[in-house]
């Protein structure tokens, strides 16, 4: 389990002082995290569990986790960043966390639109956003994510990049990378971002079927993201845009 101790050093890392908090057990660290936020707690809160007992995922969904078996945690981000383009920090933190698992276990893990980490066709982590937006501005950003260490056995397709690396090791190493690539007042960041996910990505070249949260179904390649953290595909009928919803891997035929 992290300590609270573990999460100071963690942010010392990157030079960063600002609130912590480690539950052994806790509802959702992304529930805690926005508390924080609304309470005014400052950009780089950081926020941990060994245990949810609502995890939380994306489109409504559950978040199971073997307790002490995965890494839990959210952090609170203050961004000057339009709102239309919070999409792409969970873009640049599956990147992040991506490269982090190669750097400490050396797990190839890579990132499917718009919030997977796979190992082996096995769903290893995810990236959960959640925003406060007032008059067209970002109040604050909380990016959760978990990753397993050790798969949870009642999720089908769940896998684990193994229990080798400690949790302290590769937040600090996840943290390393996302602060340095975290410019997000500056013109080039969706740049950056797109090189960060691009180089991670398993979708892109993929067919896949994207269904859009208004019901409607695009099939076509994946060819790239925009400065949106949209999904770009090339389909039969010319380039379309997946902004939010599901989107399925039909191969690379």
């Amino acid at each position: 389990m992290l300590t609270r101790d573990d999460l100071v050093e963690v942010l010392a890392a990157i030079t960063v002082t600002a609130p912590v908090r480690s539950d052994e057990v806790t509802r959702s660290t992304n529930a805690t995290a926005v508390a924080l936020a609304e309470a005014g707690e400052p950009e780089w809160t950081l926020v941990a569990a060994a245990h949810q007992t609502e995890g939380k995922g994306r489109l409504g969904r559950s978040w199971s986790d073997v307790p002490d078996g995965s890494l839990l945690f959210s952090f609170v981000l203050r961004p000057e960043l339009a709102p239309a383009r919070t999409g792409l920090l969970s873009l640049l933190a599956g990147a992040e966390m991506a490269n982090a698992i190669r750097a400490t276990t050396g797990r190839r893990v890579t990132c499917t639109w718009p919030n997977d980490l796979i190992l082996h066709d096995g769903k290893v982590g995810g990236v959960l956003l959640e925003a406060s937006v007032v008059a067209s501005a970002v109040r604050y950003v909380v990016v959760g994510i978990g990753v397993n260490l050790e798969p949870p056995h009642d999720v089908p397709g769940a896998g684990g990049i193994g229990s080798a690396v400690g949790q302290r090791e590769l937040l600090r190493a996840f943290f390393m990378r996302f602060a340095a690539a975290y410019t997000a007042a500056e013109v080039a960041f969706p740049q950056r971002v797109r090189s960060a996910w691009l180089s991670m990505s398993s979708t892109v070249g993929q067919v896949v079927r994207a269904k859009t949260l208004d019901g409607r179904e695009v099939t076509g390649r994946a060819v790239g993201i925009d400065d949106f953290g949209s999904l770009l595909l090339s389909t039969d009928r010319g380039e379309a845009r997946v902004t939010y919803g599901e989107v399925e891997h039909l191969g690379s035929g």
